[in-house]
């Protein structure tokens, strides 16, 4: 744990919470990440022969065989990649669980509306995907300042916000609207015939012709508490560093032009740069992932079908993000 006094310019050292696994915290990084693809790699071989019996039959019946080594090992690529991004993109086991949830879905979610595939399969499949980033996560890195009771003060800004149950309640409500009306839109305007026309073999459309917008709100509030969890939370209790620090002493008529030039593109708060950053790493992630997903395993999917579903995962990312961004902005939440 860091100290709690608070540095110059009113900046806090950020404070985590420790690691699960005994020691991990003084493992070299070089060592923790290959832990980790390890510990995911064989959690989720583990978990998944568990339930080999009971899904083998109603996935194999839609999937793509993987013969060749080359895409069993383009997929366990894309897996580490995905890894990857967590680890070095400075997430923890909260942030992959919800970004897990946010970018497998929408592949299941196809194989659940038109394919006739049972729910209980892709549930049961969705949840050892998101433990099996959670755990590994959990076990060797801490929990960041907003995501612990444990953090400094001046740590995590607005932790009244992010820790009252009905903003967390009106925002999920928010995102899982947003991705409804983006699904529901879709369903009634040109998914139909762009399913008929780009997956060979697809089994049944009419969720498209009895689509209800206010059950497809409903149905996607788990994404939306995911949404909240990545997006919302880390935003809104971003303290104040030392780029905060510089772009509000900005001075147009003595910066440099290198100066000037980072303020116009990237002189935001850091509340602002985090949903930036965390919007686009999402709506990105998804995109690859469903479209992978979906393109080179599921039978019949053409390129072009893929890039199709998988665009309809981006918009809502990026519209939630978005509205997020307009919700962190009104008065009452700090910079």
């Amino acid at each position: 744990m860091v100290s709690r006094k608070q540095m110059p310019n009113g900046i806090v050292p950020v404070a985590e919470s420790p690691a699960l696994f005994p020691g991990a915290n003084k493992l070299p990084s070089q060592l923790r990440f290959p832990l980790v693809v390890i510990t995911n790699l064989a959690l989720s071989a583990l978990l998944y022969s568990f339930i080999s019996d009971f899904a083998a039959g109603d996935l194999s019946s839609v999937s793509r065989s993987l013969n060749e080594w080359w895409q069993v090992v383009g997929l366990l690529l894309a897996k580490t990649l995905e890894i990857a991004l967590g680890w070095y993109g400075q997430y923890d086991s909260f942030d992959l669980a919800s970004l897990t949830l946010l970018t497998h879905g929408p592949p299941l979610y196809l194989l659940t509306t038109f394919y006739a595939i049972r729910p209980t399969t892709l549930l049961l499949s969705l949840g050892i995907d998101m433990l099996c980033t959670y755990i590994p996560f959990r076990l060797f890195r801490p929990l960041l300042p907003t995501h612990t009771a444990e953090a400094p003060k001046g740590a995590v800004s607005n932790r009244s916000i992010i820790n009252d149950w009905e903003v967390s309640l009106y925002n999920s409500l928010l995102a899982g609207g947003i991705y409804g009306l983006v699904v529901y839109v879709s369903f009634i305007s040109w998914l139909p015939v762009y399913l008929v026309a780009h997956f060979d073999g697809i089994r049944d459309i009419s969720a498209t012709h009895e689509a209800s917008l206010p059950i497809l709100m409903v149905s996607f509030i788990p994404m939306g508490i995911a949404a909240k969890s990545f997006l919302f939370t880390p935003a809104t209790g971003a303290a104040r560093n030392l780029d905060d620090i510089k772009a509000s002493a900005f001075n147009p008529e003595t910066a440099t032009l290198m100066e000037t030039i980072w303020y116009n593109v990237w002189g935001y708060s850091k509340r602002t740069r985090i949903m930036i950053k965390r919007t686009a790493t999402l709506a990105t992630v998804c995109f690859l992932n469903t479209w992978l997903q979906v393109a080179a395993t599921i039978e019949g999917a053409e390129v072009l079908g893929a890039i199709g579903w998988a665009s309809i995962w981006a918009t809502a990312a990026i519209l939630t993000g978005t509205s997020f961004w307009w919700v962190g902005h009104v008065h009452g939440v700090s910079s």
